[in-house]
């Protein structure tokens, strides 16, 4: 009997230590105890459900800052538990982008039957503040109006008062929408308008999701901003996905041909020159500026001097002719 109580303390010391370890972690911070809350609860024998940890930190892309927003369907059909699963995706998007007021800005609209802005893109800089707002994000429940949460998103979220940032800035404005279910109101017609004042919408559909839908609300070419998953618990490898998508890769870094500054544009480049240089026709090579002197004549010169010549030769020839019958006079005089 002593030796079983002996084998019992060795087997249960890690679960021990590992309730131990995570009570402290709570602990010391409330807001991830509630995104916490459902990694201790086991359902008929399964692993440990996966929760949102705002702490977690991952890669992230430097080559496109961004005006994001999140739209969310937190409806009925969600269950708590798959709306876990969408917190967790949002966060790990969150980490593989490069946060801050001059980089990538984010933003969650959060839908059912009414709609609600959970923050602004003018609200967090930070990406472990991005995810504790993320992680006190509760589900609506009841219906499905997309339209509406679409409509909500351009109207407060993607505005110059909320945080995005003016046309001006060439910064890209891109919705990515989350939904299992078919919309209760119209998306068509609110998805083009969305489109038309320059952002790009992603579409992510789980499980009963409409795909017809999902094409109405996404941007073209459809292959790329449509993406669709068997069950909320495969939505985060769409991370990757996205990372490549939203991410890309500096072209500038990945070599160029540009003879003096190499500009970064997004999914392409452009080369510039140094100051005193000009910029060939082939838009790579630079050539020194030429400074163009040029000789302006005065067009009254040329006439003014004739003028003033002939004006000096007349006076002579009268002086002359004056002159010669002034001598003329004379000798007519001396010889009477």
């Amino acid at each position: 009997m002593k030796a079983f109580h002996w084998i019992l303390l060795y087997c249960t010391a890690p679960l021990l230590s590992d309730v131990q370890a995570t009570y402290h972690l709570m602990a010391g911070d409330p807001e991830l105890m509630a995104a916490q809350s459902y990694a201790q609860t086991r359902n008929n024998g399964r692993p440990l459900l996966r929760t949102l940890n705002p702490a977690k930190t991952d890669s992230q892309c430097r080559s496109r800052s961004l005006d994001l927003v999140f739209i969310i369907d937190s409806s009925r059909s969600v269950r708590r538990g798959e709306f876990e699963k969408v917190k967790i995706f949002l966060a790990n998007m969150v980490d593989t982008l490069e946060v801050g007021s001059d980089t990538t800005r984010v933003a969650v609209v959060n839908y059912a039957s009414t709609v609600k802005t959970e923050f602004l893109l003018k609200d967090y800089f930070s990406k472990l503040d991005l995810k504790k707002a993320i992680s006190r994000i509760e589900p609506l429940a009841t219906g499905t109006m997309t339209g509406l949460a679409i409509k909500t998103a351009v109207n407060e979220a993607f505005t110059e008062q909320s945080g995005a940032r003016p046309r001006s800035r060439n910064i890209s404005k891109v919705a990515i929408i989350v939904t299992d279910g078919r919309p209760q109101d119209q998306v068509e017609e609110v998805s083009a308008s969305a489109r038309g004042k320059g952002i790009e919408i992603y579409a992510v559909g789980v499980d009963r999701a409409d795909m017809r839908s999902l094409q109405l609300m996404a941007s073209t070419p459809l292959e790329d901003h449509v993406f669709y998953v068997e069950t909320y618990g495969v939505i985060e490898k769409l991370t990757s996905k996205f990372r490549e998508t939203l991410c890309g890769v500096d072209p500038c870094s990945m070599g160029h041909d540009c003879k003096h500054i190499c500009v970064n544009s997004n999914a392409s480049y452009y080369c510039k020159c140094r100051k005193g240089y000009i910029l060939n026709a082939d838009k790579k090579t630079c050539s020194l500026k030429q400074v163009k002197v040029e000789v302006v004549e005065d067009p009254c010169k040329c006439e003014a001097r004739l003028a003033f010549q002939k004006q000096t030769q007349a006076a002579i020839q009268q002086l002359t002719a004056k002159h010669i019958q002034i001598e003329r006079l004379e000798n007519t005089v001396g010889r009477a």
